[in-house]
């Protein structure tokens, strides 16, 4: 099995191509992603990754939602699709996942938008998740 860090950055890409796939679509997409990647995931933190984005994806209203109430200014169509993906991830975390504490959810969060995001990604990331604690 693959590190937590690591398992959560896939769940990241998958929640990031949900936003230009249909559910349908994403069955065959997620097979896809596995297959092309330069460096394999064994087949239980394969498995693992995709129960945590079904997971995430079916609390996605009541998830989006929570992130529309406390992003101040922003509507969610107008946050970026990685700050996003990185946010709907973290905020799963910190709602649902009694076995990750809040400030690594929060952490990881902005290494992500630090990582993928654009130059204040980390900054807009940390002030929303901030108001969930």
């Amino acid at each position: 099995m693959i590190g937590r860090s690591a398992i959560r950055e896939h769940v990241f890409v998958l929640l990031f191509e949900s936003l230009f796939n249909s559910r349908e679509e994403m069955e065959s997409q997620t097979g896809s992603y596995f297959d092309g990647l330069e460096k394999p995931v064994d087949d239980e933190s394969a498995e693992y990754i995709g129960e945590r984005y079904h997971l995430i994806e079916e609390k996605l209203p009541e998830i989006d939602a929570l992130i529309g109430e406390k992003s101040t200014g922003w509507k969610i169509g107008r946050i970026g699709k990685v700050e996003l993906s990185i946010l709907r991830l973290a905020v799963y975390e910190i709602l649902y996942d009694d076995e990750v504490p809040v400030s690594v959810a929060i952490n990881e969060a902005v290494e992500l938008s630090k990582k993928y995001g654009q130059d204040q990604a980390g900054s807009f990331v940390n002030g929303v998740l901030a108001k969930f604690t």
